[in-house]
């Protein structure tokens, strides 16, 4: 008898425990529900509409992750559509970008805060906007926290201090615009502190260096300035990134294990350190556009590990030692616009192909149509030693006159300001016409649209400038004497757009010369204007073009129909050769794969919005990908529709009545989805051609189709849900109706976003196979 009632007790005890977890998991899955409901339905919750199972088995998507333990979420992610794409954010609901005036931050948090059990919780791109409520710090058990790319604002929640299982805080891309939390050192296990694109301003609390764990800083695109702190204790730190803020103090000592030192576009100033020549780990260091003086170290070219080094658009001077050695791992060079003077170390040669290296702006003794007079950086040099025995005297004239200078200065304004009121002609302040051009004819001629719209964004000309080879024309016989007469040794193909030869020049350099042959006869002076515009198109995954040659010559309203571009060389070839099974040395893995691409979609979506205007229909496959000694990816064929406007025009007309500009973008996007699709599967499947490819596009929905068709260096390589990620964005280029298809910002967006989960996964693998 009493054991049949020990079994009937743990009858009882079972049936309490069942009814109790599904108790507990329906409590969960409500709250879940909730959310979705605060979040205004997103398209990447739809999975849940009518879904009866249970949300822990729920299959994750590339846009939204469910995690269980113990029947709680342990891991939420969600990633939305709405990408901050204003720049101007005023702390209120925007339509078709944030969330509704309805949504509720403060309730949103407490709802989320339920999910008590949370270890990981992403909400990217969701429109979330308002200040972060402090009660975040209920989900005391987070490791992971992203919120990027919303429309949070204020300041960071001094309660997340009390979070001290955070691992990593991530907060880019939103409107933040209070100062960098004092208490980061409290949160003893955080590696990561992502603060890029706010707003946020004042100096960097000396805490952050006594947060010991840290291994990335990413604090760029703000409005920091001050002085940056003493780093050197932050023995873990491997990624500093602090670009495009308002430092101005002199560079620190750096932590000896740092990887990555990315300072430019600040106000550094004061000489480069000689520690950072110690820097042993040292990989990338990019101190461009700053006011930094001195002759660099010369230890720091010959770093063991470093292999980008830019130290352009400084002050520095002096001069470099000539026996001065460069690293073996060294692959790019910038140290162009200072005024460094002297003889070019032979290291830094522009003749060797595996180094990259820009020194135009300076006064070395090489190179004298690219450099200044070296008078020039003698006397910058003189006058800033003397300057410094100056500033003193200088300094005490200014205090002991400035109440006198005031006021003179306010009743010296007062008088102006009255005169020019009366005197200065009208609209002198308003913006002048562009000058008309007259059309020869206008079949032929550049649209006078075109050239009153030939201006760039800030952006366009910032790229254009950070030491970019100057742009000039060349003559036939350079190209003649570089090339052997385009002898058939020096003959690298034949594409559409005409024939392309390697050459030599006379300072050593090699380049990359197009026979360019035209169907349309143009005149010079018409021809010269699209040259012109497409000089301006510089991006880091463009191919530098570093000039023209017209055959003929002539006078400018005589007509043309051959003439030459000259560009970079880019000596690793193509992207599609990258890909082949035949050379499997040099295939690339998935997460090269990605770099790749991201790099491709960045210059696409530059051509597209950061010129005016945009350059379309770029004749994107991969083998006008090319990649250079660092595998870093840049695109040729690039800016032929400014050239061959009018001709693409007419054939688009005859295709039907689209517009012609946006037939070019859903060209472009169809065709980068090829791109991706290669990417995928390799060049020997896509070998088998068009039609093909998009009947096994359905492969991709099941294990085993992605097994049979997709590269098996990708599949080895790659995590599922990175994968997953581009399959997706893949078949959404490839749609058959335009109109369907995604935006090149979008695309970009999708791809960065499957690199950092594949980033993440590797990670995660490297950590659980450490010993």
């Amino acid at each position: 008898m009493g054991q049949l009632n020990l079994i009937f007790s743990a009858f009882l005890f079972c049936v309490f425990l069942i009814s109790y977890t599904h108790q507990l998991q329906s409590s969960q899955t409500q709250v879940l529900l909730q959310l979705r409901k605060y979040l205004e339905y997103p398209p990447a919750l739809e999975i849940w509409e009518n879904y009866s199972g249970d949300f822990c088995n729920m299959s994750s998507t590339p846009h939204m992750t469910i995690t269980c333990q113990d029947n709680s979420v342990s891991e939420l992610k969600i990633l939305g559509d709405k990408h901050v794409k204003v720049s101007d954010f005023s702390g209120f609901a925007v339509p078709n970008e944030t969330l509704s005036d309805s949504f509720s931050i403060d309730s949103f948090v407490t709802t989320l805060s339920r999910l008590s059990g949370l270890r990981v919780l992403s909400l990217v791109s969701l429109g979330i906007w308002g200040p972060l409520p402090d009660k975040i710090h209920r989900l005391a058990s987070l490791e992971i926290l992203d919120l990027s790319s919303n429309f949070m604002f204020g300041s960071v929640p001094p309660k997340i201090s009390s979070m001290v299982r955070l691992q990593a805080l991530t907060l880019d891309a939103n409107f933040f615009n209070d100062t960098v939390p004092d208490w980061m050192d409290s949160l003893t296990n955080l590696t990561s502190l992502c603060l890029k694109n706010n707003r946020f301003k004042g100096q960097i609390p000396s805490s952050i260096s006594r947060t010991a764990m840290l291994i990335d800083i990413a604090l760029s695109h703000n409005e920091l300035s001050g002085k940056l702190p003493d780093l050197s204790t932050l023995t873990n730190l491997h990624v500093l990134d602090l670009r495009d803020n308002h430092l101005d103090s002199e560079l620190p000592i750096m932590p000896k294990g740092l990887v990555t030192a990315l300072l430019s576009e600040n106000s550094f100033s004061g000489e480069i350190p000689a520690q950072f020549g110690e820097l042993a780990q040292l990989q990338h260091l990019d101190l461009s556009f700053n006011s930094l003086t001195g002759t660099p170290p010369p230890a720091l070219f010959s770093l063991e590990n470093i292999s980008y080094l830019n130290l352009a658009s400084n002050m520095l001077s002096g001069s470099l030692p000539e026996s001065l050695s460069c690293g073996d791992e060294l692959g790019f060079v910038d140290i162009s616009a200072n005024k460094l003077m002297g003889v070019l170390p032979s290291c830094l040669s522009i003749t060797s192909d595996k180094r990259v290296v820009k020194f135009g702006g300076n006064c070395f003794s090489i190179d004298a149509q690219h450099r200044h007079q070296e008078s020039y950086c003698k006397a910058a040099h003189t006058k800033g030693k003397q300057s410094r025995g100056k500033e003193i005297g200088v300094l005490f004239g200014a205090i002991a006159g400035a109440v006198m200078i005031v006021a003179f200065l306010a009743f010296v304004f007062f008088i102006l300001y009255r005169r020019c009121r009366k005197y200065l002609p009208r609209g002198l302040f308003e913006r002048p016409a562009m000058p008309k051009v007259a059309q020869e004819n206008p079949s032929t001629a550049l649209s006078p649209a075109l050239l009153a719209n030939a201006r760039f964004i800030s952006q366009a000309a910032k790229l254009g400038n950070q030491g970019s080879p100057v742009y000039r024309v060349f003559t036939l016989e350079e190209l003649k004497e570089a090339t052997n007469n385009f002898d058939s040794m020096t003959f690298l193909g034949e594409g559409s757009i005409g024939k392309l030869y390697k050459g030599k020049l006379e300072n050593g350099a090699f380049v990359s010369i197009r026979t360019i042959t035209l169907h349309r006869k143009y005149s010079i002076r018409n021809l010269k204007l699209r040259l012109d515009l497409l000089s301006k198109l510089r991006h880091p995954h463009l191919v530098s073009l570093l000039g023209h040659c017209i055959d003929g010559g002539g006078q400018d309203d005589s007509s043309v129909d051959r003439f030459f571009l000259i560009y970079e060389y880019v000596p690793n070839g193509s992207y599609h050769t990258h890909l082949s099974e035949h050379c499997p040395d040099k295939v690339l893995k998935w997460p090269e794969r990605l770099a790749v691409l991201i790099g491709v979609a960045k210059a696409v979506h530059f051509l597209h919005t950061g010129v005016i205007p945009g350059s379309f229909n770029s004749r994107l496959k991969t083998n006008s990908i090319l990649l250079d000694e660092h595998r870093i990816a840049k695109l040729s064929d690039y800016g032929m529709s400014i050239i061959m406007e009018e001709n693409e025009k007419v054939e688009a007309k005859k295709e039907g009545s689209k517009p012609w500009q946006m037939k070019q973008i859903e060209d472009d996007v169809y065709n980068f989805g090829f791109i991706l699709l290669e990417s995928l599967v390799g060049p020997v499947v896509t070998g088998k051609g068009e039609t093909f490819l998009l009947n096994e596009m359905a492969s991709f929905g099941s294990q085993d189709g992605r097994r049979r068709i997709v590269d098996p260096v990708v599949l080895t390589t790659s995590s599922q849900e990175s994968l997953s990620i581009v399959v997706s964005l893949t078949s959404k280029c490839l749609s058959p109706e335009p109109s369907t298809r995604p935006s090149f910002e979008d695309v970009l967006w999708n791809l960065q976003y499957a690199a950092q989960v594949q980033a993440t996964a590797d990670a995660d693998q490297k950590s659980d196979g450490a010993p």
